[in-house]
C-alpha cells in the first residue's frame, strides 16, 4: 500500500448481503428513508449513492499478485510468469468468506503497484494471459465478478496508478512527457477494460491518487461507484492503515480540500460544504496486505477485530478488512476461520436489540417495556439530511430517576456508543447542540452481556498531506517558516483528538522576532481555525497561544 507516500510528494508538489445496483440498494428491515426536506439544515449532504455505499458498513479487500510469490509486500518484479499459476483459484471461496465476515461487499486487487493485470489485458504482457494459469486464458477479475453476481455481492476493483513494470511511479507520474503521455493512454484503456466489461462496481480504488486523468472515464462507465482517492473522489482515506477512526469521525469537508483527492479524516469539519465518507483499511495479517510464507502468525483475534470494528465502523466510518489469497488462489484457513469468528460476534452482540426507536428533534426516548440490562446504544442519523449532531447525551431511568450514562459529539452514520451496564426501564436521547433539527434514523438499546473493548474510546494517530504538528494541554507553539514558501493568506485548522474547539485566546504570531498581531485572527465563520496574512517571508514565523474547548489534536496548514 502506498497511499502515504504519494499524499507526501503531493503535498510537496445488520450483515445480511444487500444487492448493489446503483440507487437500487436494498435497504434491511428495521431501516427507515425519511424526507430530505425535513426541517432545519446542514450544509453538507450525501449523494444517494454515497448513503448507499455508507449503509454497506464492511467490506473485504483481496489482495493478490507476483507479491504473492516472492514473500514481499512490493512487487520486485522476479517471478516469472511462468510460475504463476493458481490452480485452486476459487473465487466462490472468497465471496463466502466475505459473508462469513459480515462484509457487505468486495474490493479485488486487480493491479497492484507492479503493474501486472489480473484481467485479459491486451496493454501489457505483464499480465495473467501470460502465465500457464488456465492456458493463458483464465481472468481472475471476471472470475471474481461471477462469484459476486452468483452471491448478489457488490464488486469493486483496485487499478493501482503506479505501475513499476512499466516506469509510472507513485500517482502515475513517469520521467518525461513522451513516457507521460504513453502512460496515459495505456492506463486510460486499463480502465475502461475494467469498467466496461465486469458489470456494476461498487468502488474504485485509485491508490495515492493520479495524475491520469480518470474523472470522465469514472462518470461515463460507473457513475455509481465511489472513488477512492483522485480527482473523481467521492470517499477517503481514513490516514493510517490500522483500521482505526478518529472520534468525532466528521463526513464533510471543505470542498476545496475534497478537490484535491487526497484528503483524510483530519480534514474532517462539521462545517464542511462537502459529502466525503471515511473508509478505514486494515489487514487481518497486519500489517501485510499480502500472503506471505512468513506471516501466517500475524492474524488478528477476533479481540482485536472487535477493537478495529468499535473504532471504525463505531465512529462513523467504513471498515474495509483485507484477506490476501495465497500462491493456489484460496484464502487461507487461519484468516477465513478468524474472519467468521469476527463476522459471529459482531452478529450475536448486535443482530437483535432490546428495542429500537427513531424519530425527529431534540429529545427522543426508548421504553424498553421492562427493567432490562443495558451496556451499549446504536444510535444513526438519517444522513440523507446531512450530519446535524454536534452534542448529546444519553441517560438512563434507574429507580424511576433519569441518570446521565454518557456523552458524545458526532453521530452520522453510526455511533456505538458503550455506556455503563445498568438496569434501565427506558433510555432517553437528548441533542445538546446541532445544525438544524436532529433526524434520528436509529436509536437502539442492547445487552451484549461483554466489556467493550478497552481501547474503544482510545484516540488514534491520523496522517494528512497538511499536517504540520500537534498540540497538548490545551496550548500550541509552532514554527511555521519551513511550511510556507510564499507570502499569501493561511489557515491553520485545529482538529481535536476529542472535544471540540470552540475558540483562542492569548495568540501571538511572531514574524522575525517580532510581534505582528494584524496580521492573524480567528475565522467569522469557524471557531477551530486561524487565517494568517503573511506578506512578506522571513527566517522566523512562529505562532502560540491558548485552544478552548479541547485540550489535544493535529494541526493543519492550507495555503487559501
Amino acid at each position: 500500500m502506498q497511499r502515504r507516500n504519494f499524499l507526501y510528494n503531493l503535498a510537496i508538489l445488520g450483515f445480511g448481503v444487500p444487492s448493489w445496483n446503483g440507487l437500487n440498494f436494498v435497504l434491511g428491515e428495521g431501516e427507515h428513508s425519511r424526507d430530505s426536506a425535513a426541517a432545519g439544515d446542514a450544509s453538507a449532504r450525501p449523494t444517494p449513492q454515497q448513503r448507499a455505499w455508507q449503509d454497506l458498513e464492511v467490506g473485504m479487500f483481496v489482495h493478490f499478485a507476483p507479491n504473492t510469490w516472492q514473500d514481499v509486500e512490493s512487487d520486485n518484479l522476479t517471478t516469472p510468469l511462468s510460475a504463476i499459476n493458481p490452480v485452486h483459484l476459487n473465487t466462490d471461496q472468497w465471496v463466502e468468506t466475505a459473508i462469513a465476515l459480515g462484509a457487505r461487499y468486495i474490493v479485488f486487487v486487480a493491479k497492484h503497484q507492479g503493474g501486472f493485470c489480473m484481467w485479459q489485458t491486451q496493454t501489457t504482457e505483464y499480465s495473467i494471459r501470460n502465465t500457464p494459469w488456465k492456458d493463458g486464458k483464465g481472468d481472475v477479475l471476471a472470475e471474481i465478478a461471477a462469484s459476486c453476481r452468483k452471491h448478489r455481492m457488490p464488486l469493486g476493483v483496485y487499478v493501482c496508478p503506479r505501475d513499476d513494470h512499466f516506469g509510472a511511479s507513485n500517482g502515475g507520474v513517469c520521467k518525461t512527457p513522451e513516457l507521460q503521455s504513453k502512460y496515459n493512454a495505456m492506463y486510460r484503456q486499463q480502465l475502461t477494460e475494467v469498467f466496461t466489461r465486469y458489470g456494476e462496481l461498487v468502488e474504485l480504488w485509485f491508490d495515492g491518487s493520479t495524475v491520469v486523468p480518470v474523472a470522465d472515464l469514472v462518470h461515463r462507465y460507473q457513475p455509481n461507484a465511489m472513488a477512492f482517492q483522485g480527482p473523481a473522489a467521492t470517499i477517503r482515506w481514513v490516514g493510517n492503515e490500522d483500521g482505526f477512526a478518529p472520534y468525532p469521525c466528521w463526513n464533510s469537508l471543505d470542498a476545496s480540500d475534497a478537490k484535491t483527492g487526497v484528503a483524510t479524516a483530519l480534514d474532517g469539519d462539521p462545517n464542511g460544504t462537502a459529502w466525503m465518507p471515511v473508509e478505514a483499511d486494515a489487514s487481518i495479517r497486519r500489517p501485510d496486505w499480502f500472503w506471505s510464507t512468513t506471516n501466517a502468525n500475524k492474524v488478528l483475534s477476533v479481540d482485536q477485530l472487535m477493537s478495529i470494528y468499535y473504532r471504525s465502523v463505531g465512529r462513523g466510518a467504513q471498515l474495509l478488512v483485507n484477506i490476501p489469497a495465497n500462491r493456489e488462489g484460496l484464502l487461507p484457513g487461519p484468516d477465513r476461520n478468524a474472519a467468521a469468528a469476527f463476522g459471529r460476534e459482531v452478529r450475536r452482540r448486535f443482530d437483535q436489540p432490546l428495542a429500537s426507536t427513531h424519530g425527529t428533534g431534540t429529545s427522543l426516548e426508548l421504553t424498553l417495556g421492562k427493567r432490562l440490562r443495558v451496556d451499549t446504544v446504536i444510535l444513526q442519523e438519517e444522513i440523507s439530511n446531512g450530519e446535524r449532531v454536534r452534542a448529546y447525551s444519553i441517560e438512563g431511568l434507574i429507580d424511576g430517576k433519569w441518570a446521565s450514562l454518557c456523552t458524545g459529539s458526532a453521530i452520522g452514520h453510526k455511533r456505538i456508543q458503550p455506556v455503563p451496564a445498568n438496569v434501565v426501564g427506558a433510555l432517553r436521547l437528548r441533542v445538546t447542540s446541532s445544525a438544524g433539527q436532529p433526524v434520528i434514523r436509529t436509536f437502539s438499546a442492547f445487552d451484549t452481556g461483554t466489556a467493550p473493548p478497552a481501547d474503544w474510546n482510545a484516540s488514534e494517530s491520523l496522517w494528512a498531506p497538511n499536517l504540520i504538528g500537534t498540540w497538548e494541554g490545551g496550548a500550541f507553539s509552532l514554527d511555521l517558516a519551513p511550511h510556507i514558501p510564499v507570502a499569501a493568506q493561511y489557515v491553520l485548522r485545529f482538529r481535536p483528538q476529542q472535544g471540540t474547539v470552540t475558540g483562542f485566546k492569548d495568540v501571538v504570531l511572531d514574524m522575525g522576532g517580532a510581534p505582528t498581531p494584524t496580521f492573524v485572527h480567528s475565522s467569522p465563520t469557524k471557531p477551530d481555525e486561524l487565517l494568517l496574512d503573511i506578506t512578506g517571508l522571513d527566517r522566523s514565523i512562529r505562532i502560540r497561544g491558548q485552544i478552548m474547548g479541547a485540550d489535544s489534536g493535529s494541526i493543519l496548514l492550507e495555503r487559501r
